[in-house]
């Protein structure tokens, strides 16, 4: 068997959206899945548009997803010459022909075919005059029909009739589209093309290009597009951002790999995936031929079941240094890794994103004397009636030798037993008073991140309130 070599081709006019980053994901795993290559090529033709940034920032989104790419980028840009030396070929094996007709003359041709029922294009006045200047165009066989089986959709063919005779070569020189990604995939050595469905179009045109010169024509794989939960086409608002905007949002690699995946691919009704049960499994026979749908609420779901299984120390590490992006290296160096990773575990179960999870973590890495209160919370629970009890239970946690859960539960049980109440009666003063707010983790789990010092110091700040 033939090894499969995949590749993605960004253009760097923007950085690399959802949508394109699912399509360089299937991509990879039909490389991956086979033992295959995967390449990367930058189409950087368009120079007014292209940015160095854009470039820069596909880059850094593909290492980020873990789409790690075989051999050199290729840069588009670099390779006209070569481009317009199978121009020149095509040319010279009859498959090709100079044009001088203009816009307008092409626009008139158009307008008459439309008028006469026939299809708008252009209608060969050049192509047996033999001529040596001017745009070049692909000479499109005049009958039969160009088809391939797509490898999501399944047999498609298109009339030769019904295709132009496309430009090969603008009059100032430069390549068309079609003419480079071509001759690019050729040169690269790739076999199997896995896109956007707003491709299907050029294919019939890029194989006859590839038949003119006697070049074997790759596998083509066309994925829909994805769309937003009104079923239209998906924007900012449903989550059409660049990828490096989800990893500044705090959510993690991997659950996004995941959630790409599960939009427009199957297995089973398994929703989570590593990468390498995604490798193991993937083939383009389970992709989807109709648009997917992107939910945010179940993209944070499937977030939030990787911050639960994700080792606490690399937790720490994200939310060093998020905290860091926020408030500068300088002011976070306040907090260690190791604070964090204390923090961590009480919050993975309910935390979104690294975000969220730092939001969460603000009041364990505060000192006492910098606890904010809910003024709320502070007018429910730390009463006249509480303060006592908080000044008694206080006392009693000061006087433990050891200073574990198992401690607290005992103290907290006898405090209650002596007092007769039950434990909500003081469970939310002492909520309040040693985070500030209502919600926090298990009460005792709290204490034990915050230690026995930090425990008291809040107790005893809330009593004065």
């Amino acid at each position: 068997m033939t090894k499969i070599v995949s590749r993605f081709a960004p253009s760097p006019t923007g950085y690399l959206h959802i949508g394109g980053a699912r399509t360089a994901l299937f991509s990879w795993l039909l490389a991956r899945a086979t033992g295959g290559e995967f390449r990367l090529r930058i189409e950087d033709t368009d120079r007014e548009r292209s940015t160095q940034e854009a470039t820069d920032a596909i880059i850094d989104s593909m290492k980020w997803l873990g789409l790690e790419h075989d051999g050199e980028i290729v840069f588009q840009s670099t390779r006209k010459d070569r481009h317009n030396e199978v121009i020149d070929q095509l040319i010279a094996n009859g498959h090709a022909y100079y044009c001088l007709c203009s816009k307008e003359d092409v626009d008139a041709m158009r307008e008459k075919a439309m008028k006469e029922g026939r299809k708008p294009k252009y209608d060969g006045t050049c192509r047996e005059k033999g001529l040596t200047e001017g745009v070049v165009r692909l000479k499109t066989p005049q009958e039969g029909a160009t088809g391939f089986t797509d490898m999501v959709k399944g047999p498609i063919n298109v009339e030769n009739v019904e295709m132009d005779d496309m430009i090969l070569r603008r009059s100032d020189g430069t390549p068309t589209y079609n003419l480079a990604v071509v001759v690019d995939d050729h040169d690269m050595g790739v076999n199997h093309v896995m896109r956007g469905d707003d491709h299907v179009n050029n294919t019939p045109r890029q194989i006859l290009i590839y038949r003119a010169m006697g070049w074997d024509v790759p596998q083509f794989g066309h994925v829909p597009m994805i769309l937003g939960p009104d079923k239209k086409k998906l924007s900012k608002r449903h989550g059409a951002l660049s990828v490096m905007e989800y990893e500044k949002m705090g959510y993690l690699p991997e659950a996004v790999t995941n959630y790409l995946a599960r939009l427009g691919w199957s297995h089973g009704d398994q929703e989570l995936f590593t990468m390498d049960e995604m490798v193991e499994l993937f083939s383009p026979d389970h992709l989807g031929n109709s648009p997917s749908v992107f939910d945010l609420t179940k993209f944070e779901w499937v977030n939030g079941q990787y911050m639960q299984k994700a080792d606490p120390e690399r937790l720490a590490e994200m939310l060093c240094d998020f905290l860091a992006r926020e408030v500068g290296e300088e002011e976070a160096a306040s907090v260690s890794k190791a604070d964090f990773a204390k923090v961590a575990p009480l919050l993975q179960p309910r935390a979104k994103s690294i975000v969220d999870m730092l939001e969460q973590s603000r009041p364990f890495i505060v000192d006492a004397s910098f606890l904010p209160y809910d003024e709320k919370a502070v007018k429910k629970f730390l009463t006249e009636e509480t303060k006592p009890l908080l000044e008694e239970i206080a006392e009693r946690i000061e006087a433990l030798d050891e200073f574990t859960e198992k401690s607290l539960e005992d103290v907290h049980r006898q405090f209650l037993e002596d007092k007769d109440i039950k434990f909500k009666i003081i469970a939310q003063p002492i909520r309040v008073a040693i985070m500030g707010k209502t919600q926090s983790p298990g009460l005792f789990e709290t204490m034990i991140v915050l230690g026995k010092e930090q425990t008291l110091a809040r107790m005893k700040r809330a009593i004065e309130l």
